[in-house]
């Protein structure tokens, strides 16, 4: 009896780690699929992390605006200048030497309007003293208005307007990875929400086993002491249950991971949960779904982010190729001015001849400036015009992509439908071959081993009902995923601002 003291250690051991696990302080939460949903929207990482890229992009756009800014600048200056003396051909005396000083005053306010417009009002005054002034006024100044205005190069996109444009294309490019993640991360929690209720169910399984091996092996025992049964049977009903053991604690093992998994997902503070039993209230169904494919491409090309975000890069390489296409004109800018000139002895009456507006001055024209070769120009256009047609392939190859994974994603939910359907059979038939066999036991006709192979084969086709169920709605999930239609599913509402 050798072998049955070496079961009956592994036995105790075994008891003793599934007693372990069973001891520690656990406290249950009942959680539907929204409960874990909403959760991870607050506190999964990836989402979290995800949310900055739009506040990012979008002070991005901000700032892209700064370049309509106008700019003030004001400026002061005192000079001092000692003239030496000088031959005067016209008299025995020399032209005295003159001491004067200045102080001046600039200001202005520059900048550029959204139509390409640039202006630089402006304005200075100064004034002159010294021991020999002259016979001129000591203080002189003007106000006045330049203008130029593009009418070529820079008109219809410039610096300013293409960082603009290309800022706002990231801003929704940001958005639509928002989405990307928030879609990622849903699918990811459906997926271990149905894992977690199959190795919960899969325990049970397990365990189910290990009832019906322990029950074999008490009923071989009796038989054994009556003599009507060899020793080799109850040696066969221990294997079988050191194998349901082990079985049940590989289990309970894909239990706790799948447990940590979607802790994982739905916590920034794993700590805290890691001694919270996450019970689902769900149960694994399989309601057939009516799939249409044509309907599924549909919501796939207009849906799915990745594909949103391959058409805005096309867009900003649009964008891009407009400004360089623009760069290839010569530079024709109307040009004018326009002010009024002051002079007195003072800074108030220089200040009155502004405001009295009796010495104007004005200008206007035009300027041209052709760059000669214009090679930079014209291959920076060149090489932007072929990047768009190489984003362009891309895009179509993306298309082809996703019409590809959505048409495995729909296959796959129909095949996992008819395992559903074949799997509930083949269980349904396992039990009642297993029942029929212990009749045919009970009267002599069977052996152990014929029963422990039908309660093999019960255990087997149990623990494939489950995971055909599962797989099923993981696999919708995965459609859902495929079409970037998800969370309009679970009703989850995503608001960049």
């Amino acid at each position: 009896m050798k072998s049955s003291r070496i079961f009956s250690l592994f036995f105790f051991a075994a008891l003793v780690a599934t007693a372990q696990t069973g001891t520690n302080t656990v406290a249950t939460r009942p959680m539907s699929l929204m409960d874990c949903l909403q959760q991870a929207l607050q506190q999964n990482f990836d989402v979290q992390y995800q949310r900055y890229n739009p506040q990012i992009s979008l002070y991005n756009l901000h700032a892209a605006y700064g370049g309509y800014d106008p700019s003030f600048s004001i400026s002061g200056q005192h000079g001092y200048n000692v003239s030496p003396s000088r031959f005067n051909p016209y008299s025995t005396n020399q032209t005295p030497s003159t001491v004067s000083d200045e102080n001046s005053f600039n200001s202005g306010i520059k900048g550029t309007s959204p139509w390409g417009l640039q202006y630089d009002f402006s304005g200075n005054i100064a004034e002159q003293y010294g021991s020999n002034p002259g016979p001129f006024d000591n203080s002189f100044g003007s106000i006045g208005v330049s203008l130029t205005q593009p009418l070529l190069k820079n008109f219809w996109i410039d610096d300013t307007r293409l960082n603009i444009r290309v800022a706002k294309n990231r801003l929704k490019y940001s958005e639509q990875g928002l989405r990307q993640q928030l879609i990622t991360s849903v699918t990811a929690v459906v997926t271990a929400y149905y894992e977690l209720i199959f190795a919960q169910q899969n325990v049970q399984v397990q365990q189910q086993a290990l009832d019906l091996a322990q029950t074999q092996l008490n009923q071989d025992k009796q038989r054994v002491q009556i003599g009507t049964l060899a020793i080799l049977s109850v040696q066969q009903d221990e294997s079988q249950l050191a194998q349901s053991q082990a079985s049940l604690i590989a289990a309970q093992s894909t239990l706790d991971t799948a447990q940590n998994t979607l802790k994982n997902l739905i916590t920034d503070e794993y700590a805290r949960w890691h001694d919270v039993e996450i019970q689902p209230t769900a149960t694994l169904a399989a309601a057939q779904e009516q799939i249409d494919l044509q309907d599924s491409w549909s919501k796939g090309m207009t849906e799915r982010p990745d594909l949103l975000q391959a058409r805005l890069n096309v867009e900003q390489q649009g964008i891009q190729l407009k400004y360089y296409r623009n760069q290839l004109f010569p530079e024709l800018d109307l040009i004018g001015s326009y002010g009024f000139n002051g002079a007195s002895r003072e800074f108030s009456g220089t200040f009155n001849q502004f405001n009295e507006e009796n010495s104007p001055f004005y200008t206007y024209g035009a300027q041209l400036t052709m760059p000669l070769s214009n090679a930079g120009p014209r291959n920076q256009y060149k090489s932007t015009k072929a990047t768009l047609q190489q984003i362009l392939l891309q895009l179509k190859q993306l298309e082809q992509n996703i019409m590809v994974e959505i048409d495995n994603a729909v296959k796959q939910v129909e095949s996992g439908y008819q395992s559903v359907q074949a799997t509930r059979q083949a269980r349904i038939y396992a039990e009642a071959a297993l029942d029929a066999e212990q009749k045919t036991y009970g009267v002599g006709k069977a052996t152990t081993f014929e029963v422990l192979t039908y309660q093999n084969n019960l255990t087997t086709a149990r623990s494939a009902e489950i995971r055909a169920l599962a797989n099923y709605n993981e696999a919708l999930a995965t459609l859902a995923q495929q079409e970037g239609s998800i969370l309009e599913q679970y009703n989850i509402n995503l608001e960049a601002k």
